[in-house]
């Protein structure tokens, strides 16, 4: 398996060193292995973690709910079916979090409409200005 210095890593995903060392503090992605001399190093499978909080940091979940998430992702991709109870409930949780982002997903919409709304107001106010810069008057 081929590991990555945590320098590496943070240029791959797009995150500080400091954040990278502060999730593996508080247990959100622990580097696989550790050099002799202490150094954190990842494997692929830890990147493709970090890159998913990555993207889901901004969502507007807490830290402890994307830990959370991430245990649920574990926990059905572990999964074999023999406890219907408990595949039950997972899914039930990852339901819970897809209608979370499907929310944040139609308020992010409703921010873009009202964006592009004010721009177009914007650019229909500016109009008639720039045509009297462009005619010499002021």
């Amino acid at each position: 398996m081929a590991v990555m210095q945590i320098g590496e890593v943070a240029a791959r995903v797009g995150l500080s060193l400091r954040t990278i060392r502060h999730y593996d503090e508080i247990g959100l992605v622990v580097p696989s292995e550790r050099s002799a001399g202490g150094f954190r190093l990842y494997s692929e499978a830890d990147v493709e973690r970090l890159a998913l909080i990555r993207t889901i940091r901004p969502l507007d979940f807490t830290l402890e709910q994307i830990r959370d998430l991430l245990g649920v992702i574990d926990a059905v991709s572990a999964d074999d079916g023999r406890d219907p109870e408990r595949t039950e409930q997972l899914t039930g949780r990852l339901a819970m979090y897809r209608a979370a982002a499907d929310s944040r997903i139609e308020a992010l919409r409703a921010q873009v409409m009202g964006l592009e709304k004010l721009s177009r107001d914007l650019r229909t106010l500016a109009a008639p200005a720039a045509r009297r810069t462009s005619d010499g008057r002021r």
